[in-house]
């Protein structure tokens, strides 16, 4: 690491993962631009419309399976009990104590993470104001993809938090671990 350039910069160059880093911010920039520089310069939505919604899934797929592994260390996937047909979503974290994540993919991740659906909610405004209601319709499935990315990731990294919380009460004393199951069990309840 160079000596001037602080830990947590953001700069891809200080990325554990840079390769990982470096497609999970072209799929996440690229479907924004395509967006964008299709309401702004041509009237074919239905190619603009497959383009985005092929780099909206694929990135997607690459940040839940791929990017959050890598870059910080979370998961979430959603199960369905085969006999109820209840679903329930399952959160997973690593163990912070066996993999150290770096600064910079966290603030890589976090930023993008949160940034994408207020620059959707932005497009939004965009296509309202050119009076361009079916545009709208790209732009609801954007939002409802990258907001239960973002949902999954947060609470994944609550659990994450949640859990480390807990296995440092069952190390304490008796009152510490009551206190902690119970929180835990009203939160996942």
């Amino acid at each position: 690491m160079d000596q001037q350039t602080p830990e947590g910069a953001l700069s891809w160059r200080l990325s554990s993962h840079p390769i990982t880093l470096l497609w999970f911010l072209a799929f996440r920039i690229s479907s924004l631009l395509v967006y964008l520089l299709g309401i702004l310069f041509t009237d074919n939505f239905v190619l603009i419309f497959i383009i985005t919604i092929l780099l909206l899934a694929a990135d997607f797929y690459y940040l839940k399976n791929i990017a959050g592994r890598r870059l910080v260390g979370l998961r979430w996937w959603n199960e369905v009990h085969p006999e109820t047909g209840d679903s329930h979503w399952v959160f997973e974290s690593s163990d912070p104590s066996v993999k150290v994540i770096s600064a910079t993919d966290r603030r890589f991740f976090w930023l993008a993470l949160y940034s994408q659906p207020l620059l959707w909610v932005a497009l939004a405004f965009v296509a309202v104001l050119k009076l361009e209601p079916i545009w709208l319709t790209l732009v609801a499935i954007a939002l409802s993809l990258t907001i239960t990315n973002t949902l999954a990731f947060s609470r994944c990294d609550k659990f994450g938090q949640a859990s480390n919380l807990a296995g440092s009460a069952m190390l304490g004393g008796g009152m510490a671990r009551s206190v902690a199951g119970g929180m835990l069990g009203r939160f996942f309840s």
